[in-house]
């Protein structure tokens, strides 16, 4: 595909540590839903494709799982996917939470201050940060290593300011090249992939303490009933059968409530009335079985 004459286009990844807000910043970017978000660490699993077109450009964007220890098989596939995502990369976004920088942070800031791209460091969250604050992260940020970033940025991914300086900014760093994808398009995953991350964002909101870590959704069909209605069946898997109740809840309500949020957010990305068929499933260890990560989406990509 040969590229259109002054036209503009790239990859950015998006890499931070888990819970500043990398998912967020993703859907402020497209202007669209395309990662689910919540307050949950490990929430982004796989890498996400989300695609900014514009008059003159593409921006590829690629969100990230949030680096850190891996603790299972699970875990090491999502560090390989981040690390991955710097692959033919033409910007690397870091970001970190506005007031919150800690020392892990500024590892990973001063460890992407080498890399030899274009790259800006991102201070999210502003909206939940005084001024004093931020200011003084900003001041922080002011000396070496980390003056090898093109910019410091404080922005809100939630309310969006700032956000637009962040677009403008990367695409002044976009090299010449083809228009990766439809201008009317905003990612590659399949349908059945969005519909089983919402069903795990709705999970993540209700569910409390560790349960959340050991859900996996995978949608076993979609099926077009009629011209306005959609069939989807989908299994959520837990990894213990003390789970399988809290996910049910008591007289299954849980899951109804779960199903319901995730059937409202399905039938807006399909466009359509959607009758959502769920069940909980145990499968004991599967963050750490090869075979289960495969089943659910989490194969690491060759190329």
């Amino acid at each position: 595909m040969s590229g259109d004459g002054g036209y503009r286009s790239g990859f950015a990844a998006i890499l931070g540590r888990p819970n500043v807000g990398k998912s967020t910043l993703l859907n402020a970017l497209v202007g669209e839903k395309v990662a689910i978000v919540s307050d949950k660490p490990q929430t982004t699993r796989s890498r996400v494709l989300g695609v900014m077109s514009m008059p003159g450009g593409q921006i590829v964007f690629l969100d990230t799982p949030g680096l850190t220890q891996a603790r299972n098989k699970l875990g090491e596939y999502m560090q390989s996917a981040a690390y991955d995502s710097l692959t033919g990369a033409d910007a690397i976004v870091i970001v970190a939470a506005c007031g919150a920088v800690g020392p892990k942070d500024r590892a990973i800031i001063e460890k992407f201050a080498k890399r030899k791209l274009p790259k800006i460091l991102v201070l999210n969250k502003t909206d939940c940060a005084p001024r004093e604050t931020i200011a003084r992260d900003l001041q922080s940020f002011n000396a070496p290593p980390y003056d090898q970033y093109d910019a410091v940025l404080p922005l809100s991914a939630m309310t969006g300011d700032g956000v637009d300086t962040l677009r403008g900014l990367l695409f002044e760093r976009m090299p010449e090249g083809p228009r990766y994808f439809p201008d009317d398009m905003i990612t590659d995953q399949p349908e059945y992939m969005l519909c089983a991350e919402l069903i795990r964002e709705k999970a993540l909101a209700r569910l409390r303490e560790e349960v959340p870590h050991g859900i996996g959704v995978e949608v076993q069909r979609v099926e077009k009933i009629s011209s306005g209605l959609t069939e989807i069946h989908a299994n959520i898997y837990v990894e213990r059968a003390a789970h399988k109740g809290i996910v049910l809840g008591k007289h299954g309500r849980m899951l109804q409530a779960i199903g319901t949020q995730a059937r409202l957010d399905i039938e807006k990305l399909l466009a359509t009335h959607v009758s959502l068929q769920l069940w909980v499933k145990v499968r004991e260890d599967w963050r750490n079985r090869a075979d289960d990560l495969r089943t659910l989406g989490y194969a690491r990509e060759r190329g």
